[in-house]
């Protein structure tokens, strides 16, 4: 026992239980009914991080999805994915400019841990809307080096092991020998809703007294881009208006459900991408 005291019980997420938060699509329904979602993200290199996680937005349903990112990997998002709204940025003040449109955003895909993602993460730091944090971002929350408030209630935390260690300032294995109990530390610590993913990704939240755990996934999703994905997958649920709990919740069984639909063709060599049909499949169901 590292953080306190371990859950003695948690609860088993079920998809078909959780589909109920996602809001019916009206007879009259448009695209402002389905949110705006800003992915902010892919650093020089990382491109195809914010266009994973731009794609699984809109499979999920978001009605608008921005995406920040560098002005050269404009071409390739636009080819890949021409309902995105792209906007090549080279400043925390050129994103600020941008922010407001958005209801929901989606930090740390791609963003690296130079100056250039410090400067966005600085600034979408300001909002008062839902985040998801992800990948660099959650280094960058860990390392402190700007942010002054680490506690919120709207957010979704997405940490794997590393980088849930490096928030909780201990080792990997002190985590993976206790994930109920650092999921529920994470958690008490930053606040949101808090995915700690791996096999068995768990979640935790102040709606709910026990950690969740997700049945959902399969070994096939051991590769890169998944966590793109889901925080895409992620951000679309906020932006069409469900809490982070909710959102947390429905969005990994989403992921892994959408995953073990994918490992039907088997799991070796299945890329993140091969999620984003069956995504659509399960919202629409």
């Amino acid at each position: 026992m590292i953080f306190g005291q371990v859950a003695a019980s948690s609860e088993r997420l079920d998809l078909a239980a959780l589909m109920k938060h996602l809001p019916a699509r009206a007879t009259t329904a448009h695209k402002g009914h389905g949110g705006h979602v800003m992915i902010t993200g892919g650093d020089a290199g990382m491109a195809g991080a914010a266009v994973m996680a731009s794609q699984a937005a809109c499979r999920v349903g978001a009605g608008l999805i921005s995406c920040a990112t560098r002005p050269e990997h404009i071409p390739a998002l636009i080819s890949r994915c021409p309902e995105v709204m792209a906007h090549g940025v080279i400043s925390g003040q050129e994103l600020a400019e941008l922010l407001p449109r958005a209801n929901a955003v989606v930090v740390g895909p791609g963003l690296g841990q130079a100056a250039w993602g410090e400067q966005l993460f600085q600034q979408v730091c300001q909002l008062d809307v839902p985040l998801v944090v992800d990948a660099d971002a959650l280094n960058m929350l860990a390392a402190r080096t700007f942010i002054k408030e680490c506690t919120r209630d709207k957010w979704i935390l997405t940490p794997h092991p590393g980088e849930a260690a490096r928030l909780l300032n201990c080792s990997v294995a002190e985590i993976q020998q206790d994930r109920f109990a650092a999921v529920i530390e994470l958690q008490r610590r930053y606040g949101g809703a808090v995915i700690l993913k791996g096999a068995g990704t768990l979640v935790a939240d102040s709606e709910h007294q026990l950690p969740a755990l997700c049945a959902y996934g399969n070994p096939g999703m051991a590769s890169g881009g998944m966590g793109d994905v889901l925080s895409g997958v992620l951000g679309a649920l906020l932006a069409q208006g469900l809490s982070v709990a909710d959102a947390a919740r429905l969005g990994v069984c989403l992921h892994g459900a959408a995953a073990d639909l994918a490992a039907l063709d088997g799991q070796r060599g299945m890329l993140a991408t091969d999620l984003l049909p069956h995504l659509r499949h399960l919202v629409n169901e």
